[in-house]
């Protein structure tokens, strides 16, 4: 199915299963239908699995929006407390649309009981998620939900049953143009890689002191990541800043804070550390899984300064994870919002997009470990492969008896939509779900949604453009990442839609002032790759800002 496909479908209100494989479109088409839902006036909730997840939709977790927290089973007093919580009653009583991503990740417990507390709350008892359009977004060959027993997936939840989603499985391919990495990967996908498979991931083996430095690195376990990331601090020359985790409440809820806390107990940062920020906080201008570097420690406070990779300075201060119940804080920890980021899991990387990786998988102990993590690099000759396991290469058994039917369903649904789009029934179904959400049937953008193959992204990249938006503010309004609109801007140029003195004037101050320093390492170390100018920069300026310098490098006059 093509991404207009699905979008046709999603706009008629119907609930949806929006998958297909790493690179298919699905966040793009999802961001498509956000875009037309709010032309209309109809503002959707936008949540996901995780944290990581929800920083890459711009929504919040699903427990969070859902008011279920913490909790592994509904009980008829938690399902009260719930309802009578006021925010939480009007978010989901006010809600039309509810988008879940990354619904690879959810247990199925945990999408009925978010189904039950949305039949509760909207006083819609014998409707699916009290009659929302519910659109499940992801792809069940990804990492499967943390569990202590036998996994149980979304797909078999009775409350994916009773919404019965249309399959909309993408077919195109957005990511990968690397077509033995692309056979490699639905290998795996299928079920049916062999030792052909194996000599071309393994060809991609390479000792860890001969990768070039600055790749990121991608393992399986914890214990790896904080030892690469101590290794990589310990290695900078500047001044150890050591913050510690302030704690108070009930001990079993505090340490039951500290498991679920993505920054640690006690964090030591130097100038220079590339790090992660583990809490949501849109005010000060980060989220979780907003990655920067370290420039500086405020004057008087010693908080840290970071720099975002798309430029922004933001000094970062203590924050509260905290434990409520009846309106008292029982356990509160307070620590500043930031991890190390020189190495990351596979799980944290689902959903990113890289130039180049470094990963290890031989200790991989968990089905679709190895796809996702093979599936974040664009081409074959940016994966530098440290271990690997057959392990590394499973899928889970379920899944793959489920995917044939998934894609039967999918097609079944593309050619009846096709039949209504014929009849105008399509049209009509469109406008009923506008004025039923409570939209306007006038767009405020026109045409804001639509996705018409080649040309319409760009045109509403350029329109940005030549409406005087800097890069860092059309990446913001699209929903798209700096890397993307990097993308779009080199073939704007090539086209001769944008001059390159216009790109020059909108892309952030930092790497402006960079350009000498990149275009230096450019011809020293060639453009073709932008590897080898990262490590001759040391990993100062990201993949995305190389990206833009090399679009202005070609086009010198």
């Amino acid at each position: 199915m093509t991404q207009n496909e699905a979008l046709a479908i999603l706009k008629t209100g119907a609930n949806v299963f929006l998958t297909g494989e790493p690179g298919s479109g699905k966040t793009h088409t999802v961001n498509a239908y956000i875009a037309w839902l709010r032309s209309h006036g109809i503002d959707p909730a936008i949540t996901a699995s995780t944290g990581i997840a929800a920083t890459h939709v711009g929504g919040m977790t699903l427990h969070a929006w859902a008011g279920i927290g913490i909790a592994e089973r509904m009980t008829p007093q938690l399902l009260d407390a719930i309802a009578s919580k006021e925010h939480v009653a009007k978010r989901l009583q006010r809600a039309k649309v509810l988008i879940i991503d990354e619904v690879s990740m959810l247990s199925a417990n945990v999408l009925s009981m978010v189904d039950e507390v949305a039949r509760e709350v909207r006083h819609e008892p014998h409707e699916a998620f009290g009659g929302l359009q519910v659109v499940f977004v992801g792809d069940f060959f990804q990492l499967p939900p943390v569990s202590r027993t036998e996994t149980s997936f979304a797909f078999e939840s009775p409350a994916w049953a009773n919404a019965r989603p249309m399959i909309c499985y993408l077919s195109e391919q957005h990511r990968q143009d690397d077509e033995r990495l692309l056979d490699v990967l639905s290998a795996i996908r299928g079920g049916t890689w062999d030792h052909t498979h194996v000599s071309i991931i393994t060809a991609r083996e390479a000792e860890f002191e001969v990768i070039e430095d600055g790749i990121p690195q991608l393992f399986t376990h914890n214990a790896d990541v904080d030892r690469m990331n101590e290794e990589r601090l310990s290695r900078l020359s500047g001044k150890e800043h050591v913050y510690l985790m302030q704690s108070a409440g009930t001990p079993a809820l505090t340490e039951a804070l500290k498991r679920g806390c993505l920054s640690p107990e006690r964090l030591v940062l130097k100038e220079g550390a590339v790090v992660m920020a583990t809490k949501n906080n849109p005010i000060a201008g980060y989220s979780n899984g907003t990655l920067g570097t370290v420039i500086d420690f405020e004057s008087g406070t010693d908080f840290p300064i970071i720099e975002t990779r798309d430029g922004r300075e933001i000094t970062v201060q203590p924050v509260d994870w905290a434990v409520e119940e009846n309106a008292k804080v029982r356990a509160k920890l307070t620590q500043f919002p930031l991890r190390l980021a020189w190495a990351i899991t596979v799980h944290k990387s689902q959903g990113q997009s890289l130039d180049a990786a470094a990963i290890d998988l031989s200790r991989a102990f968990e089905h679709g470990q190895g796809y996702v993590a093979l599936s974040r690099v664009r081409r074959l000759d940016g994966l530098f492969l440290l271990g690997w396991s057959e392990m590394a290469l499973s899928v889970h058994p379920r899944v793959s008896a489920l995917d044939v039917e998934f894609r039967e369903a999918s097609a079944a649904a593309a050619e009846a939509f096709a039949e209504l789009e014929e009849s105008g029934e399509r049209k009509q179904m469109e406008k009923n779900f506008i004025l039923a959400s409570g939209g306007t049937l006038e767009s405020k953008e026109g045409t804001a949604g639509a996705i018409v193959p080649k040309a319409t992204t760009y045109d509403l990249t350029l329109a940005l453009i030549e409406a005087g938006k800097t890069l860092v503010e059309i990446a913001k309004e699209r929903s798209l990442t700096i890397g993307t609109i990097a993308d779009h801007a080199d073939k704007l140029v090539s086209a001769g839609r944008v001059t390159a003195s216009t790109l020059e004037e909108i892309i952030p101050d930092r790497l402006k002032k960079a350009l000498p320093k990149i275009f230096e390492a450019f011809e020293k170390k060639g453009a073709e790759k932008l590897t080898p100018a990262y490590s001759t920069l040391k990993g100062k300026y990201s993949y995305d800002e190389l990206k833009l310098a090399r679009v202005l490098f070609l086009r010198r006059a």
